[in-house]
């Protein structure tokens, strides 16, 4: 009776315990779930801010690096602006040489003209010496006035050159040998030019002498008292004999009426 009175009491104890445990066993679950899902959300979380904080830092490392660009750019913008103005202020004062240029060439090939003109005229009322040698470079230069590949600057330098020998002539003397037209014949006889102011011929065997008359512009012959000191200016001349006096007839000038 006793052992039959207690054992229910016991199984009950227990009976009840069980239940308990059961009972109590959903909302540890739900507590532990809850806390591994915020765990879980924690950390990703962190994750994101973490990822949202390297995306941020690279951002910012662009932003830097495309703001030191922007400071590049801007320097050499202004490089370029200042460039461009230089250029520009280079190219005006190009164009207006370049009007300067056009007009001189305008007023130069009149100029070059007149002085060609000029250059023949006094050629051919000059002492009548070289004249094959000076007719030849007179030439020239008219077939050079007329060329297009000839710059206007080539032309006026050719003349102006020209001008120069012409005007070195009349300081020096000078011996040579050509063709003379004497008493309807031609002969071969040496000249003998002292500058401009006079012009003799000997013949080579020395059997006339004679000079030309700038008024009468014709050649005369000399008394043969002047056979010897032609002779011996024209070896003066080819510097085969030491610079002397020499007596020479020398034409007057001419008196403007």
């Amino acid at each position: 009776m006793f052992l039959t009175r207690r054992f229910p009491k016991a199984l009950a104890g227990v009976t009840v315990l069980f239940l308990s445990a059961g009972a109590y066993s959903d909302p540890l679950n739900q507590a532990i779930d809850t806390g591994l899902a915020t765990n879980k959300a924690a950390v990703d979380s962190q994750k994101t801010i973490d990822r949202l904080g390297d995306q941020t830092q690279k951002m910012l490392e662009e932003y830097r690096t495309a703001s030191r660009h922007a400071d590049t750019l801007q320097t050499y913008n202004k490089h370029l602006k200042d460039l461009l103005a230089s250029q520009q202020q280079e190219k005006a004062s190009l164009e207006r040489q370049l009007d300067q240029i056009e007009d001189t060439q305008r007023e130069i090939v009149p100029l070059i003209l007149r002085m060609l003109d000029s250059l023949e005229q006094f050629i051919a009322l000059d002492v009548p010496f070289l004249p094959e040698e000076r007719q030849e470079r007179l030439s020239q230069l008219k077939d050079m006035i007329n060329r297009a590949d000839v710059t206007p600057a080539e032309k006026f330098r050719r003349i102006i050159e020209a001008f120069q020998v012409e005007n070195e002539y009349g300081n020096t003397i000078e011996a040579y040998r050509a063709d003379l037209e004497l008493g309807g014949s031609v002969s071969s006889v040496d000249f003998l030019r002292l500058g401009r102011v006079a012009l003799y011929f000997q013949r080579l065997d020395g059997s006339e002498t004679g000079y030309w008359n700038k008024e009468t512009h014709t050649w005369e012959t000399l008394p043969s008292s002047y056979r010897n000191a032609i002779r011996d200016g024209l070896r003066i001349a080819r510097k085969e004999a030491a610079p002397d006096l020499l007596t020479l007839p020398i034409p007057a000038p001419e008196v403007s009426q």
